[in-house]
């Protein structure tokens, strides 16, 4: 794929109320909401979430995501954005994510 992988991932998190970017402190971009990170993109093909546990199991058996490239014992997760699925699987997980930060703020 292509950079708009990347670009297809900013543009639709930067959509949603209350998103902004920030530089991440390992090298790309960080996406939060409320000074929370939802995840963060390193160039445009790697995306990483922290999620819970159970979260994380269910992304990987479903393919979505894969454990984390540094840390594969955390609940961290990498989605390598090398198709057009790929991203939308990033997208539905920082959506899931996202939704979840939303609901514990209210």
């Amino acid at each position: 794929m292509n950079a708009n992988g990347g670009e297809r991932l900013t543009e639709e998190l930067l959509s949603w109320a209350g998103v902004t970017i920030h530089p991440h402190r390992f090298g790309g971009v960080e996406f939060q909401y409320s000074h929370k990170e939802i995840g963060h993109l390193h160039g445009v093909f790697l995306f990483d979430l922290s999620v819970t546990k159970s979260e994380h199991d269910r992304w990987i058996e479903e393919g979505k995501a894969s454990v984390h490239h540094m840390y594969p014992h955390s609940n961290w997760l990498s989605v390598y954005l090398n198709t057009g699925l790929d991203v939308d699987h990033a997208i539905e997980i920082a959506r899931s994510k996202y939704d979840q930060m939303i609901l514990r703020r209210v």
